[in-house]
């Protein structure tokens, strides 16, 4: 047979489209095309496929025209992935292999020169996109390399075979083996059994080591429990870095739907740590980052921070340092909890539903307001500094804190702060009385939805009204203010949202210029 079919798939962002492998060999002066949209990378793929065929002992027809279509011709492909169908479709259309029986199967994988199966990137995607095709009928069978075949293991239902070398793959198509159900090549060829849901513990710092800041603690317990955005004002060493690094062991333990969809994003930037399953993530870009490197971009689009951040922690310390452009750009996935790169030729969306934790101080040398130490900014100074936050991008923060700093002999003197477990217990059972009482959190309520949670008293609407009035809050700031109330509701386990509740959330919706006058 002079033509074989072998089904891959590319990355389109999240998505993993199908791709057909088309292998032809005819008679003709020797050639080896490759067509299909194909990037440099995958056009590079016939000297590694050439390589790994004749050092693993199989035989490269050089005496054929070869011509390779990856359909459909109009999807862009890139990276590696396809050498490993190549190389089979080559064996399949020259007889060493059976070409009927890989129907039903899907490949991908990098070869290196002596037929060793190299990882790929976005095997998580690729996973989840086979798993959805599976509930309308069979799922198919997938082979990766060592590396991607674990992560694509992580899918419930998912049909995954693990393989060191081609040769291994090889030996389950061979033609006289057709009656014969393929065998194992002891470590070299292996069908892994899917992963175990669970919860993993929480790691990292715990919240203990912080000293004081009763306030600040308790902002980040409510930020958690509602899956609020947190903005940290205060000097240095005043405890704001240690807070935020804490964050992440305070929040509710994620669903495997999350823990997917958060290990897709990683595993699509080649970032995927099989140890930090079921984690929430955080990511802590340098203030000097792009805007690109944070919303993501480039070609093929790669998502960016706020991406890999997806169902965990964005830090950004220094918030002010930040560029305008980059901090401007933050704007729409704060409200949607996705971002859509765009480009002439492509055009791609990567969820981003993360939250957001900022520190900074509160003027250039870090003083303003501070008891231990003289503040050398000029009031012009100041006011330039804190603009660089534009009210915009302030009005969609929910929590504004102070984090002030403490005296020698406090710091010293106190005791050790509650532990990070205790406050996870109070964030786990709040966020459960959202989930229950309308499916979400808290901050992802929108319209209506707003309104039949909140279910405010007279007290609180009235004390509301007025806190709206007189500071001029905007419809986003009102409606922000109240879903923090409904959070401090959950925490007291009350089911109406009271006077009390709206106070406390007023006080975190200063104004940082007004808070810091």
């Amino acid at each position: 047979m002079s033509l074989a079919l072998v089904q891959s798939r590319a990355l389109l962002g999240l998505a993993a489209p199908p791709v057909t492998v088309e292998v032809h060999l005819a008679n003709g002066l020797p050639s080896f095309t490759l067509v299909g949209l194909a990037d440099v990378e995958v056009k590079e793929a016939r000297e590694r496929v050439r390589s790994a065929l004749t050092n693993a002992g199989l035989e490269f027809p050089h005496n054929k025209r070869i011509t390779v279509n990856l359909a459909p011709a109009d999807l862009p492909k890139d990276s590696g992935r396809f050498d490993l169908p190549i190389a089979l479709g080559i064996l399949a259309a020259s007889g060493q292999i059976d070409g009927a029986r890989l129907d039903g199967w899907e490949f991908a994988g990098e070869l290196s020169l002596s037929g060793q199966l190299r990882p790929v990137r976005g095997a998580l995607a690729t996973a989840l996109a086979l798993a959805t095709q599976g509930a309308a009928g069979a799922t198919p069978q997938m082979v990766l390399p060592p590396g991607s075949a674990e992560e694509a293991a992580l899918v419930p239902g998912a049909r995954v075979h693990r393989a060191r070398h081609l040769l291994d793959v090889v030996r389950q198509f061979l033609p006289q083996a057709a009656d014969a159900a393929p065998q194992p090549d002891d470590d070299g060829w292996a069908l892994l059994q899917p992963a175990a849901a669970g919860t993993a513990a929480p790691s990292g710092p715990d919240l203990a080591d912080v000293k004081g800041q009763a306030g600040a603690r308790r902002a980040l317990e409510i930020a958690a429990a509602g899956s609020h955005g947190l903005l940290l004002v205060g000097p240095p060493g005043s405890g704001k870095s240690m807070l935020a690094q804490r964050f992440a062991g305070l929040l509710p333990p994620m669903s495997v739907e999350q823990a997917l969809e958060s290990a897709a994003v990683a595993s699509l930037a080649g970032r995927f740590e099989p140890a930090r399953w079921m984690q929430r993530p955080t990511a802590a870009p340098h203030h000097s980052a792009s805007a690109v490197a944070l919303v993501g971009g480039g070609s093929p689009p790669r998502p960016g921070e706020i991406s890999l951040a997806h169902h965990g922690v964005l830090f950004l310390d220094e918030f002010p340092e930040f560029a305008r452009s980059a901090l401007e750009a933050l704007r729409e996935p704060l409200e949607s909890g996705h971002i859509t790169i765009a480009r002439a030729a492509r055009r791609a969306e990567f969820p981003a539903r993360f939250q957001l934790v900022a520190a900074m101080n509160p003027c250039p040398c870090g003083f303003f307001g501070a008891r231990q130490r003289a503040c050398r900014c000029s009031p012009d100074q100041v006011t330039r500094y804190q603009a660089r936050l534009s009210g915009p991008l302030l009005d969609r923060i929910d929590l504004h804190v102070e984090v002030p700093a403490l005296p020698p002999d406090e710091l010293l003197a106190a005791p050790p702060g509650e532990a990070s477990g205790a406050v996870r217990e109070r964030v786990a059972a709040a966020h459960g009385r959202a989930l229950a009482r309308q499916g979400k959190a808290n901050q992802a309520l929108a319209g209506q939805e707003i309104d039949r949670a909140a279910q405010l008293d007279e007290a609180a609407r009235t004390l509301l009204q007025a806190a709206a009035t007189r500071l001029g809050w905007s419809a986003r700031s009102t409606h922000r203010a109240l879903k923090v109330a409904r959070t401090i509701a959950d925490l007291a386990c009350s089911g109406p949202v009271q006077a009390a509740h709206v106070a406390e959330a007023v006080q975190y919706r200063r104004v940082l210029r007004e808070a810091h006058a």
